[in-house]
């Protein structure tokens, strides 16, 4: 199915922003329950799925319940990118998305990731051998451009849609910028006010609340919202966004909803990777989780030294010892 008609038939598509470490498929599904439409997964080196690396192929793992789904990937050499698109393919996603946007210095340093807006030909190039090397749609999730004094966003997207891709996310930062200062969601906007762009155009950046999330959407026009780091932590944003849109009211998750959701996650995690890896990697996240409970630094303190998701229950149960 085309991305267009995909997202078309929702009302107020909320993507979940792919992040590296992140939204591994524990968390997607925390997010898919709690309202998130559209999935991607974490970012896939092209290289690393060229030679078979394991850890690269689990990473295009889903769960049904996941679509619509995108693998991303990415990569500097086309035979890797067309290689790793292939095998993507072969896990039957809804679509494939190529990431041009990731400022990682190790990523940039090889001339992947936002590397690209600095030689827009070779990013169509690159982007339109792998359109033509699969029959899934492809999109791509890029940035404004370089630095300050390059933001070539415009002809990318008038590029990108020329050689096939099916829509462009765009996160209103430039490289230098990495994740500082202010998203420029105005640029964001004249891409989608250009009568020569058709594609989807999905915004990304600085969405940290229900109420942003709608009055952006409204303001620039965008055809879907893409959530990233917000939701660390704080799936119920997803959820909030859908009932803010809606006109409901929006319950704060309490502590007991919260504990649930974390030990779910951490559950479906140690199904996945093991229970220790769960366990380290879901440290990250406690902070988002237990946002806003008084005194809860002791608790969380204790959670990053847990070992065992028996030990994250105890410890968990010493703040409310009614779970």
């Amino acid at each position: 199915m085309a991305i267009k008609e995909l997202i078309s038939k929702i009302d107020f598509p909320v993507y979940l922003a792919p992040m590296e470490g992140v939204t591994d498929g524990a968390f997607r599904r925390m997010c898919k329950t709690k309202g998130a439409d559209v999935l991607i997964s974490e970012f896939i080196s092209s290289d690393a799925l060229s030679r078979e690396v394991d850890k690269s192929i689990r990473k295009m793992d889903f769960e049904e319940s996941e679509r619509p789904f995108g693998v991303q990937i990415f990569g500097h050499d086309e035979q890797s990118l067309i290689a790793a698109a292939r095998m993507a393919e072969n896990c039957h996603p809804d679509f494939i998305d190529i990431n041009w946007g990731c400022p990682v210095k190790k990523v940039v340093n090889k001339g992947a990731g936002s590397a690209a807006l600095q030689d827009v030909p070779r990013m169509a190039r690159l982007t339109e051998a792998v359109v033509k090397a699969v029959s899934l749609p492809v999109t791509i999730k890029t940035r404004l451009g370089w630095d300050s004094s390059s933001k070539p966003i415009m002809e990318v997207a008038e590029r990108m849609q020329d050689v096939g891709v099916q829509a462009i996310a765009i996160h209103g930062r430039t490289r230098a910028q990495m994740y500082g200062g202010v998203a420029d969601w105005d640029m964001i906007g004249e891409v989608k006010s250009n009568p020569r762009i058709e594609i989807p155009v999905i915004g990304n950046g600085d969405i940290d609340s229900a109420e942003k999330a709608i009055e952006y959407k409204k303001r620039y026009g965008v055809d879907a919202i893409m959530v990233g780091r917000a939701a660390i932590g704080n799936p119920w944003i997803f959820q909030q966004i859908k009932d803010a849109f809606y006109g409901r009211e929006s319950v704060i998750p309490g502590y007991e909803e919260r504990v649930r959701t974390v030990i779910e996650q951490l559950e479906i995690a140690a199904e996945m990777k093991g229970e220790r890896r769960a366990v380290c990697e879901m440290r990250s996240q406690y902070a988002g989780y237990f946002k806003g409970l008084y005194n809860f630094k002791p608790v969380r303190m204790n959670l990053m030294n847990a070992t065992t998701i028996e030990e994250c229950k105890a410890i968990l149960r010493t703040y409310h010892t009614d779970i």
